[in-house]
């Protein structure tokens, strides 16, 4: 008598359509997970330009002349997910924005202001907008 040894075509195929479904279900929440982390890093660094631009503002009371390279408050560096500019700059105003660069960053924008005011103004796909907050993840949660 033999034995046989080994897995059945049908087996196997069991076997393929759990991986695919389980990689069906596991993908997106990762790239929504990467998203959410490139987001994070995005608010730091305008929360960071905001204190350098107070600390602009308290030596020289006002805001003309920030985002100037050699000042306390030099325009953030652009990263590969996101590009950040500064515009509105007055003696009493001046707003920071990042604005995503990257393919699944692509159509998000992120605001500060003098006032500390958040604005989400897109968030590409997820179609969410906030003028009160920076939206964190695709259910429009800050």
């Amino acid at each position: 008598m033999h034995s046989h040894r080994g897995f059945t075509l049908i087996e196997l195929m069991i076997v393929v359509a759990i991986i695919g479904i389980l990689a069906a279900v596991a993908l997106p929440a990762y790239n929504d997970y990467v998203r959410r982390g490139k987001i994070a890093n995005a608010t730091s660094v305008l929360s960071m330009m905001r204190v350098q631009m107070e600390q602009y503002f308290q030596d020289n009371r006002t805001y003309v002349g920030a985002c100037a390279a050699g000042t306390v408050a030099p325009s953030p560096a652009s990263n590969q997910d996101f590009s950040f500019a500064c515009s509105n700059l007055g003696s009493s105003t001046y707003t920071v924005t990042a604005t995503g660069s990257s393919s699944p960053m692509s159509g998000f924008v992120y605001t500060i202001d003098q006032n500390n005011s958040r604005a989400t103004t897109s968030t590409g796909g997820w179609g969410k907008t906030s003028t009160t907050c920076w939206i964190q993840k695709s259910d429009g949660s800050c």
